[in-house]
C-alpha cells in the first residue's frame, strides 16, 4: 500500500536536539519505520493547517496514494489558535483530501508537554483538547481517526517534538492500526 503522510515536524522528522533543523536518520522517523508499505514523507517543519489546500489537492493526484494520513494541528496551537479554531480549519483540509477520492486517516497529534518551547498550561490544554475534536470530525467525515495522544510517544526536552523513543513507539502504534 503506497501511504502519503501529511505533517508537520514531527512527520518530516525534526531532531529537537538539533537547532538547525536537522532530521532523524531515516530508520528512526516513524514514516522510515512503517514496514510493507511504501511510505511517502510529506512533513514539513512548522507548517500550520493550510489555508489554500490546493497544493495539498494536486499533491495527493500527482502522488495517487492508497491512504493518506495527516496529522497536523500542533503549530497551529503552539502560535495561539484554540482546540476548536483548530479543527475547524482541519475541517475545511479535510474536506479539500476527501474531493480527491482517497481514504483518510486522521491523527491527533500527541499533547504538548510543558517545557521551555511550551511555557504554558494552556497549550497543553488546548492540544489534549484537540483528540476530541478530531474524534468527532473524523467521524462526522466518515475518515479514519487515531489519537497519538494515547499512544505513549515520548517526546525530547523541548515538550514538542518526538524522542527517538517516540518515533518508535508511534511507528509501533500505527503499524497496529494499518493491519
Amino acid at each position: 500500500m503506497k501511504i502519503l503522510c501529511i505533517g508537520d515536524s514531527n512527520t518530516y522528522g525534526y531532531d529537537p536536539r538539533s537547532f538547525i533543523g536537522e532530521r532523524y536518520p531515516e530508520d528512526v522517523r516513524w514514516t522510515g519505520r512503517i514496514k510493507g508499505h511504501d511510505v511517502i514523507n510529506w512533513g514539513i517543519n512548522g507548517i500550520t493547517i493550510p489555508g489554500d489546500h490546493t497544493v495539498y489537492t494536486d499533491l495527493v493526484k500527482r502522488k495517487d496514494p492508497d491512504l493518506v494520513i495527516v496529522m497536523l494541528g500542533t503549530n497551529d496551537i503552539l502560535e495561539g489558535a484554540s482546540a476548536s479554531e483548530t479543527a475547524h480549519r482541519m475541517d475545511g483540509f479535510i474536506d479539500s483530501i476527501k474531493q480527491v477520492g482517497k481514504p483518510v486517516l486522521l491523527i491527533a497529534p500527541p499533547y504538548l508537554e510543558i517545557s521551555e518551547f511550551v511555557p504554558d498550561e494552556s497549550f497543553v490544554m488546548e492540544s489534549r483538547e484537540l483528540g476530541k475534536l478530531y474524534q468527532d470530525l473524523a467521524e462526522k467525515k466518515g475518515i479514519g481517526f487515531a489519537d497519538a495522544g494515547k499512544f505513549g510517544v515520548g517526546l525530547g526536552f523541548d515538550g514538542v517534538h518526538f524522542s527517538p523513543e517516540g518515533h518508535a513507539a508511534f511507528a509501533e502504534k500505527l503499524q497496529e492500526l494499518l493491519k
